[in-house]
């Protein structure tokens, strides 16, 4: 009894997450909209495509992915609509992070920057990748039509590992897009540095409280 009065459940980890999640599309959107001077899918002032990137590989990708990884634990619904919620918010991540993408590619041919020449770059493209291949093989196997049982009983411990890595390698990506445009845009001693450093470090702790809230047992 004395061993479980210490037991964490996922349900505080999971609120802990859902608090991040606005703590950083607050910054985000504070960064890019009072900063960098908001957003544009077409502009003669070029770094407002570029501001569609981190919106959608941030807010869209990874703090959605995540919630889509969370709603098991989080959707108070039977499991089939659980399903339901896991499924449309990795395909809205999934959309948002290929978006990501195409704004990014449509910036540097614009600004006449080499497409994929850093590591952000490179990680970003086995991300989105990984992420696509695994919500394909998980649609057809999980949804429609569907696998026998055992097979899907087999694959499920493996879905739910490559799935983790994705999402961490994801958060990483964006660690590294945000040094990377620390560095690019001089962020030194100002408080658009402390913007940018606040939601590197909060997209950490996402990562953590989605992890734990995916591991510990829910609390009913």
């Amino acid at each position: 009894m004395a061993a479980r009065s210490f037991q964490l459940s996922a349900t505080p980890v999971a609120i802990l997450a859902h608090l991040v999640f606005i703590a950083v599309t607050t910054l985000v959107l504070v960064w890019l909209l009072h900063f960098r001077e908001g957003f544009a899918f077409s502009s003669n002032v070029k770094n407002k495509i570029f501001n569609l990137h981190p919106l959608f590989m941030i807010i869209g990708f990874i703090l959605i992915g995540g919630e889509a990884i969370m709603a098991y634990k989080t959707v108070p619904a039977k499991r089939r609509s659980q399903k339901i919620v896991h499924l449309l918010l990795h395909l809205i991540a999934l959309v948002s992070g290929v978006l990501g993408i195409v704004i990014i590619f449509k910036f540097h041919r614009e600004s006449d920057i080499p497409h994929m020449f850093t590591l952000h770059s490179w990680l970003g493209m086995i991300t989105i990748c990984s992420y696509g291949l695994l919500w394909l093989l998980a649609f057809f196997a999980y949804f429609f039509p569907g696998a026998e049982f055992s097979t899907r009983a087999a694959l499920l411990p493996w879905h739910r590992l490559i799935g983790m890595v994705i999402f961490l390698l994801a958060i990483c990506t964006a660690e590294t897009g945000l040094v990377q445009q620390f560095i690019n845009l001089g962020l030194f001693r100002s408080q658009e540095a402390l913007i940018v450093n606040f939601t590197g470090l909060l997209l950490f702790l996402f990562g953590v409280s989605v992890s734990l809230a995916v591991i510990l047992p829910r609390s009913y």
